[in-house]
């Protein structure tokens, strides 16, 4: 029997709507286990344990609404109004919201626990923060959303926000082992996350079960995301992307035997190649991304310099150099793209494609590479990871699953049918 950590959210609140558990409960049992393994993994940035169980307490009194009780951890660029919103930097420092991020508002009112606020990176870019990995404590959890992956991953917590701007939602929901969910982009409210490069920055969320997707997703937009279950195997596309060549033998290997895994299942599963547009697609994200992140962090970078790190020097660095007319033709490919993404969703229901490089990096001093999760940020599309495979160290290796544009239930239900259809693939 499962302890009550471990339980996936959709589990947490069936129980708790029968009164089977009460929210004070699950809330301590997830503040235990922080206390047992927050010295080896560092996923938090702010806990207050009392804090916490007022909460859950209030929500067992009155427990209505829909999440009820459930304990979710904040990364630490979404404001909470009643805990510190650090933004991974020194700059802010005991910084206090006025009022929580739309989304923070959004799960109050569902009846969630705001559990505490998770470890990020510098202002969300490449510096890494203090987490693991809770598989290995030598090597990163990823980043940005380091502290929400490995929270989730060493069952300190059922579910957590995150943020992706490149790769920081699929990539270390992928070294860290979990379901990892960025959605399209703009389906869920920015309002009160510190931005980063607006036409990229999207919030998402990690989580241990698919299903849990669903029910995080209807209580931040109050409305369903729900889609038939798939009854006939869908049509895939395995699409390697021109970052093929940088894939580990394990991420190759993981790829393709749930390639041939989906094929045994019945699913059409066919290469995709997207063709000469999409050439330099990732180093336009970059150019994108750079850009806009001066724009950004205009205050930080010009009053604060000596507290910024030398990862985003470099970033504004390269923002500096790019022009107007660069700028714009990395905006153009990317619209292009997206106009040429509908055709390629007419043949296939889903792409896979690799999560990331491969296992987690050992050390802590990268949080390692997103190419292949840029294209697919700059494209706006949903994209979800699946935990299904490890690699030569015994760490994950996940698969990404791409959709089209507007798509997310239907994405959601062809994960649940390719989890069901993948086993443990090592």
């Amino acid at each position: 029997m499962k302890r009550l950590n471990e339980l996936a959210a959709t589990e947490a609140v069936e129980l708790l709507a029968r009164r089977q558990i009460s929210a004070e409960e699950l809330t301590r049992a997830c503040l235990d286990r922080i206390a047992a393994r927050e010295p080896q993994v560092q996923a938090w940035q702010f806990i207050d344990a009392e804090l916490a169980l007022t909460q859950a307490r209030a929500i067992d009194a009155n427990p209505r609404a829909p999440l009820r009780g459930l304990p979710i951890g904040i990364k630490d660029i979404v404001d909470t109004a009643e805990m510190p919103t650090e933004y991974g930097s020194s700059i802010y420092r005991g910084n206090r919201p006025r009022q929580d991020a739309a989304a923070v508002a959004a799960l109050r009112r569902s009846g969630a626990v705001i559990l505490g606020k998770t470890v990020t990176t510098e202002l969300a870019y490449f510096t890494p923060g203090k987490t693991h990995n809770p598989h290995h404590p030598g090597h990163t959890p990823g980043g940005s959303s380091s502290g929400s992956a490995a929270a989730v991953a060493d069952f300190m917590v059922p579910i957590a926000l995150g943020t992706q701007t490149a790769g920081s939602i699929i990539r270390p929901a992928s070294f860290c082992g979990v379901i990892g969910y960025k959605p399209t982009f703009g389906r869920f409210p920015m309002a009160g996350i510190k931005p980063f490069a607006p036409s990229l920055d999207t919030l998402g969320f990690f989580a241990r079960s698919i299903s849990d997707v669903s029910l995080l997703s209807e209580a931040i937009t109050g409305g369903a995301l729900s889609a038939s279950p798939v009854r006939s195997a869908p049509r895939i596309g395995l699409c390697r992307t021109e970052q093929w060549p940088h894939a580990s033998a394990d991420s190759q290997r993981v790829l393709l035997e749930s390639r041939n895994r989906l094929r045994d299942a019945g699913a059409p599963v066919d290469d995709v190649d997207l063709g000469d547009p999409f050439q330099g697609l990732h180093r336009s994200q970059a150019m994108v991304m750079a850009v806009e992140a001066c724009t950004s962090f205009k205050s930080e970078r010009e009053k604060h310099a000596k507290q910024v790190g030398p990862k985003l020097h470099d970033l504004f660095a390269e923002g500096d150099r790019c022009t107007s007319e660069p700028y714009a033709a990395a905006i153009a490919q990317a619209e292009e793209c997206r106009r040429r993404m509908i055709s390629v969703f007419t043949k296939y229901d889903a792409l896979i494609t690799p999560s990331a490089i491969g296992e987690a990096p050992a050390g802590l001093e990268s949080t390692g590479d997103p190419a292949f999760n840029r294209i697919w940020t700059l494209l706006h599309l949903p994209c979800i990871n699946l935990p299904v495979g490890s690699g030569q160290h015994g760490l994950p290796v996940g698969i990404q699953l791409v959709g089209e544009a507007g798509g997310d239930a239907k994405l959601v239900a062809i994960a649940a049918w390719m989890l069901s259809q993948l086993a443990a693939i090592s």
